[in-house]
């Protein structure tokens, strides 16, 4: 690829070599070093792509083999320049497009973000906008350390962000933490920060009933016991550790971040819900309205319009950015959007398709828990049919992780009662003798 291009700017010649001596006449360009290729047998003779300061050498080469060259064809940019030199806005034109092509690869227009799950690339793309990360920038003016650590202090379950420049893209890939606790994430976050910032004990308090089945206390007092049934916004770990002096007396609390994995067996209830009909588009066809538009910045250039009085209609489009190769964005869009018609009818479903929605349903929340850690023990879940829906309700006895993080309650140390007696002869101000 290269090398072609290198050619197409200097230019080459197809020449045609006949004569007697048409091998010697290719032996001699290779001995003086000329470069030939494309070479080609054609009734007789040969034919070859040649450069142009090669095609300058071959004067004396075919004085001594006695070949004929003829030129059959001219390629390359000076040929293309010499053809039109006289299109003066042309050329203006072509050295203004240049310049455009380089002046626009010095800003981003493309901000492409992978690896998010749980957040769509509007919400991610709305932050961004807020620390002016946005389309139009100076390339000079990312930094992409920064917007990794923006991300992070934003976003606390997305434990890896990489962002880098390529061409005129911005590209950021991030991954999440799957095995987060669905519950009160923030909160336990928020809490933990606050301890490390004021250097006060942080709880780990039960999110829910359940019961206790095991636990590893990494950090912090354990305060209940395997087997033990909890509530909700119990003290199952505990930031503050009592220091006992000898006679066993609590002198003070050294204050910790609790730190544990506890896991629990607990009740959830499901519920879900389908109705018994469902609407089906019959859509027009060949009838609708079309809008084409072409945006380049803030400038919108449309062709049609998709305004209607259609009592029901689908609206479909799609929008393309221009780009040259695969990182080299431009800030021009391509739309089309199209208004559809349609007539809706009501239809019933039958049984065998609610009971297949509302089991896919099932599978896939059941999925969502396993993947966060929680494994099923009893599943208690019936469909019911009612006169315009039906229901999956019931409950799922499961074991899970549980406990959520709490800025802990400071506990005052009782203190003791002195005995405020003086005695006597010791006082600065009191007698040391009797009086006389």
């Amino acid at each position: 690829m290269l090398s072609r291009l290198i050619c197409f700017i200097q230019g080459y010649l197809r020449i045609r070599t006949t004569g007697y001596s048409t091998e010697r006449f290719l032996n001699a360009c290779r001995h003086r070093g000329i470069y030939l290729w494309g070479l080609q047998a054609v009734s007789g003779a040969y034919e070859m792509n040649i450069s142009i300061s090669g095609f300058r050498k071959l004067k004396p080469i075919i004085r001594k083999t006695g070949t004929k060259v003829t030129i059959i064809k001219k390629s390359g940019l000076p040929f293309y320049l010499f053809r039109y030199r006289k299109r003066k806005l042309f050329f203006a034109g072509a050295f203004f497009f240049v310049f455009l092509i380089f002046w626009m690869s010095r800003y981003i227009w493309n901000i492409d973000i992978t690896g998010n799950q749980s957040r769509t690339d509007e919400t991610l793309l709305e932050f961004l906008k807020t620390t002016d990360v946005k389309n139009g920038m100076s390339k000079s003016s990312v930094d992409c350390q920064r917007i990794v650590k923006d991300i992070r202090k934003e976003y606390d379950d997305i434990i890896w962000v990489s962002a880098s420049i390529r061409g005129t893209r911005l590209i950021i890939q991030i991954k999440e933490n799957e095995d987060s606790l669905p519950a009160s994430s923030a909160d336990n976050d928020e809490n933990q920060k606050g301890g490390e910032r004021t250097g006060q004990p942080v709880d780990i308090v039960a999110d829910k009933n359940c019961t206790i089945e095991s636990a590893i206390v990494r950090n912090g007092l354990f305060q209940t016991e395997i087997g033990a049934k909890v509530k909700k916004g119990d003290v199952l770990v505990s930031g503050q550790v009592p220091v006992n002096n000898d006679a066993g007396e609590i002198t003070g609390y050294q204050y910790h971040i609790s730190d544990a994995d506890i896991i629990g067996r607990t009740v959830l209830k499901y519920k879900d819900s389908c109705a018994n009909t469902y609407i089906e588009k019959k859509e027009y066809e060949d009838v609708g309205r079309l809008e084409y538009c072409l945006k380049i910045g803030n400038i919108r250039f449309s062709l049609g319009s998709i305004k209607n009085d259609y009592e029901h209609f689908t609206m479909v489009g799609e929008q393309r950015q221009f780009k040259i190769f695969d990182n080299f964005y431009f800030p021009v869009y391509y739309e089309k959007r199209e208004a559809i018609p349609y007539v809706p009818h009501e239809k019933p479903h039958s049984e065998e398709e609610i009971r297949r929605i509302l089991t896919e349903r099932f599978r896939r929340y059941c999925e969502d828990l396993e993947k966060k850690g929680v494994e099923i023990i009893e599943n208690d879940v019936k469909i019911y049919t009612e006169q315009k829906k039906s229901t999956a309700k019931g409950r799922l006895t499961v074991r899970m992780p549980i406990g959520r993080k709490k800025a802990s309650k400071l506990i005052e140390i009782p203190k003791k009662e002195e005995a405020d007696e003086k005695e006597t002869g010791d006082g600065t101000n009191g007698n040391d003798g009797n009086s006389h």
